[in-house]
């Protein structure tokens, strides 16, 4: 009796009995949605939508905001050259590489505010809550708050070695191009191959995010086990008709440009739905040449997009909507070009090791929870490039995402939130 009390005594006094039960950690909910709110106010839009997209005034400033809550949670601040921002935490074993997670701050074009900014906010809490705790894990912890994600994916990218020099020259919703956009962050676009990382820098990545669907919603569940990420691939397709006068032109001897475009449109929904699977398909932008009510339309611009778990599958898909698409302009007359975006998605498995370690947490919290894919793209599909990488969502309410009326639960935010500090918490003791 007297040994075990010894014990005992000598476990609390190193704090080591503290660290056996990480289950007893539980996060500050209200921080979250406080800091959500805060960080909403840069780029924030009378709708109550958001305009911060990357490297715009708003995201500096969001971007400033957020650096100065990493410094006061004691992180080791840096800024990469992709205009990543990373915070740093050491373990006890200096030895060991780093356990990595975060995620996005700015937004879509009249977005929300919960996509990217969850992750975040969620990702610098676990970080005050171990602080609070004085709680030190084995391996070094990066807390990555990723340039560009909704762009494309171009911090993460930059750190996977994908980002090209024709990427570069994009120009993004700011209106700089990527390159600009770096520099005016305090990145450095000529040195991005000093950001790569290789297989092995990284123990994992892990990142939580609302799951911008309704299925969690529908189900009444709490938490999505995100089995994999889908592939996004983007397709300009021009369509050449001959403007001429709307009045005049009889119908049958007319190359209408805008005609053909509309049968490529039902051409591609026909496509992606005669396939078993969850492949989608969508034209979300369209611009037709010279615009106006009496001129038959002599050029129109699609955007293509396919999304797919499986990459064989979205070519296999495009090639079956770009043969249709040589149908329609023989047809036509009206010469019918793709060319490929130089920014595209890979698909992604997320690793099933910590798959089983978010199941294993979420079962000891007693959250109900479900595997399912994610059908957007998220900076922890690059990250799986290069690491075992898993993803937690949250339910978002109405499924809605990329809108002003993107919101989720505070319940929500905090049962997902402590989700990721007990799963990165697993990773670290094994």
């Amino acid at each position: 009796m007297k040994n075990t009390l010894l014990v005992c005594l000598l476990l609390a006094s190193s704090g080591t009995i503290a660290q056996t039960q990480p289950t007893s950690l539980k996060i500050n909910q209200r921080r979250i949605q406080t800091r959500l709110l805060e960080l909403s106010k840069f780029g924030e839009l009378a709708n109550g939508g958001n305009g911060r997209v990357a490297y715009s005034k708003a995201d500096q400033e969001g971007r400033a905001y957020f650096i100065g809550l990493m410094k006061k949670a004691k992180l080791n601040v840096t800024i990469d050259y992709a205009g990543n921002i990373i915070g740093r935490r050491e373990g006890k074993n200096p030895a060991l590489k780093p356990i990595t997670f975060g995620s996005h701050i700015d937004s879509v074009p009249n977005g929300g505010n919960y996509d990217g900014p969850l992750g975040s906010i969620s990702g610098l809490e676990l970080i005050e809550t171990l602080n609070e705790n004085n709680v030190v894990t084995e391996h070094p912890l990066e807390l990555i708050i990723f340039s560009n994600e909704e762009g494309g994916t171009v911090g993460s990218g930059a750190m996977i070695g994908k980002i090209t020099p024709a990427a570069l020259k994009s120009v993004t919703q700011s209106g700089l191009t990527i390159a600009d956009g770096i520099r005016a962050i305090g990145g450095n676009p000529d040195s991005l191959s000093k950001v790569v990382r290789k297989k092995g820098d990284v123990v994992a990545f892990i990142e939580l995010h609302i799951e911008q669907g309704g299925i969690l919603m529908t189900e009444q569940l709490q938490i999505g086990v995100v089995e994999g990420i889908v592939g996004i691939e983007h397709w300009d397709a021009t369509i050449e008709g001959a403007a001429n006068h709307a009045g005049t032109t009889p119908m049958n001897a007319r190359r209408d440009a805008l005609l053909s475009a509309a049968k490529l449109i039902v051409a591609l929904n026909e496509v992606i739905t005669s396939h078993e699977g969850r492949q989608v398909g969508t034209i979300g932008k369209i611009s037709a040449e010279p615009g106006a009510y009496n001129v038959i339309p002599g050029k129109v611009v699609l955007g293509v997009e396919i999304r797919d778990l499986s990459h064989d599958k979205i070519w296999t898909l495009f090639h079956e909507v770009e043969a249709k698409a040589q149908a329609i302009a023989k047809a036509q007359e009206t010469p019918i070009t793709f060319v490929q975006s130089s920014v595209g998605v890979t698909p992604a498995l997320t690793a099933k090791s910590i798959q089983d370690k978010i199941i294993g947490a979420a079962k000891s919290l007693g959250f109900s929870h479900r595997y399912m894919q994610s059908g957007a793209g998220h900076d922890a599909q690059e990250m799986a490039q290069i690491a075992p990488v898993g993803m937690i969502f949250i339910p978002s309410v109405g499924g809605i995402s990329h809108s002003p009326k993107e919101f989720s639960k505070g319940v929500d935010i905090g049962n997902g939130a402590n989700l990721l500090l007990q799963t990165l918490l697993a990773i670290d003791r094994e």
